[in-house]
């Protein structure tokens, strides 16, 4: 993880750089000088756009609540633990490519307000996932190491679906504590990656409307 996480961070800054100085890269307000560089751009912000909206639509709507339905708690946690941190590397990359080409498609200065406003959408995206890359996961990933400690000790966790959890934590206050708190983390977690994939849907109907059938 350690190499895509490096990779993540140099697209961003290449994001970054594209979108407050375009001209450096040979973006100007009257387009690109070439047709094939421009063909390219549409291809890579196409194609990273709908890998993350595929990724974030099927994790966050559907493989989780399998998993979630058929899994002993404790080893859907584990596998979660594992999961989300690619998951969100991913999306962050895909969200960075597509900010970038965005931007280098339509210079700021030269773009209309609905642009303006998608490249908005776009880096939400991919700020909501760098935030749960960063801040969220690893900090629900402790908590959630903490809290199978315990459950552990109480004989709970490897139940399927709902938990024996909070039969548990009426009569111990450790275990009622570390609900409160990964229940805080894990809600700001799934809060963000809502936020981002509703700022990737509001991009989608953008594109919608750019398509001639």
């Amino acid at each position: 993880m350690a190499w895509l996480t490096r990779f993540l961070v140099a697209v961003a800054f290449l994001a970054i750089g594209v979108i407050f100085s375009p001209e450096t890269f040979g973006s100007n307000s009257k387009g690109l000088n070439s047709p094939k560089l421009s063909i390219l751009l549409k291809l890579a912000h196409l194609l990273c756009f709908s890998t993350a909206w595929g990724a974030a639509l099927w994790v966050t709507f559907i493989g989780g609540i399998i998993m979630f339905k058929n899994l002993p708690r404790h080893q859907f946690g584990n596998l979660q633990s594992k999961m989300f941190p690619a998951y969100f590397s991913m999306v962050g990359l895909c969200c960075a490519i597509s900010v970038a080409s965005f931007a280098y498609l339509h210079p700021w200065k030269s773009s209309s307000t609905t642009e303006k406003y998608q490249l908005g959408f776009l880096l939400s995206a991919f700020a909501f996932n760098l935030t749960n890359l960063f801040v969220f996961t690893p900090m629900t990933i402790e908590m959630m190491k903490q809290r199978h400690k315990v459950e552990r000790e109480e004989n709970i966790g490897d139940e399927v679906g709902w938990t024996k959890n909070r039969e548990v934590a009426k009569v111990n206050p450790k275990l009622a504590a570390m609900n409160k708190k990964f229940g805080m983390i894990h809600g700001l977690s799934s809060l963000a990656n809502i936020m981002s994939f509703g700022s990737l849907a509001m991009h989608s109907w953008y594109l919608a409307g750019k398509i001639d059938l």
